[in-house]
């Protein structure tokens, strides 16, 4: 027995403490041990699909069509982005910190199990979801599911705002209008050339859907089917604003030509207009010559 045994079984018998070492405490900010590992079963989906697009930019068409595919469900707008989790006690944090979760990690929980609700409702086994402002959390989305697969859209920016203009009161603001698109075109890029994934265009979607389709189909590893083109004859919920589109159009059931862009392209797009292809780039500025 050694001499700190010995100290400490006489303290024990006479004032009934023990002397013990204090352990460090950790710096403020310091993770839990346990909150970097990610435990088996926390994500229940697998490759969820993610379409990144901007407002009024032919995602609900895309939507239907992918919904009309036997194995993938593609459902109204969720928007993840304003779904979150409150602690709204220590007590709570300090729960769930033991179990290595915090706010971020909860919300991901909360994520994939409302998607994978969904998912499993449908019947089909393959989920694949658009909402515009998810270009505002791509980050958010991959950290959530690195498997993600991503599908790029794309549209001219001078008929998205124009788009966007037709379903607004007369006396909206118009340069709010174009900033807005403009933000999110930003983001839309900034995830582009972020992460991997697949680029498409409304305009060879409304052209050519079969062709598009098909090459969506071939990145979310599913075989093409022809009846995805007949989105009519299919149930896709209600089409409501906040849901996605909401107009005559896509209620039609049929794809339709997209009308030719405006020929003048706000100053604010002019930049993204030119590297989606829609505009001419800018010319080069002279290297002013030195003598």
């Amino acid at each position: 027995m050694s001499w700190k045994d010995s100290v400490n079984r006489a303290l024990s018998r006479t004032t009934g403490y023990e002397l013990r070492q204090v352990r460090r405490q950790a710096k403020a900010g310091t993770p839990h041990p346990r909150t970097r590992k990610v435990r088996r079963g926390d994500r229940l989906l697998e490759q969820p699909g993610f379409v990144m697009c901007t407002l009024r930019s032919g995602s609900t068409l895309l939507r239907v069509l992918l919904d009309s595919h036997s194995q993938i469900h593609c459902p109204h707008e969720i928007h993840l982005r304003y779904l979150s989790v409150n602690l709204e006690a220590k007590w709570v944090e300090r729960s769930m910190r033991e179990m290595g979760l915090d706010q971020e990690k909860l919300e991901y929980l909360l994520w994939d199990r409302l998607l994978q609700r969904e998912l499993s409702g449908s019947g089909k086994p393959r989920l694949v979801t658009k909402t515009p402002n998810d270009v505002f959390i791509a980050d958010r989305i991959k950290t959530c599911w690195p498997d993600a697969k991503l599908i790029f859209l794309l549209r001219h920016p001078a008929a998205i705002v124009r788009s966007r203009k037709n379903v607004q009161p007369d006396d909206a603001d118009q340069e709010k209008n174009v900033d807005l698109i403009r933000r999110y075109c930003g983001a839309l890029e900034r995830a582009r050339q972020t992460y991997d994934g697949v680029t498409i265009r409304y305009e060879d979607l409304t052209a050519d859907p079969a062709a598009v389709t098909q090459k969506v189909c071939e990145h979310l590893g599913v075989d093409w089917e022809p009846g995805m083109l007949d989105y009519g004859s299919r149930e896709h919920g209600r089409f409501k604003s906040g849901l996605g589109d909401w107009q005559e159009k896509i209620k039609t059931g049929k794809v339709q030509a997209a009308e030719p862009p405006p020929e003048e392209i706000p100053e604010p797009l002019r930049a993204i207009a030119a590297s989606w292809g829609y505009a001419p780039q800018p010319a080069a500025l002279e290297t002013p010559r030195t003598s």
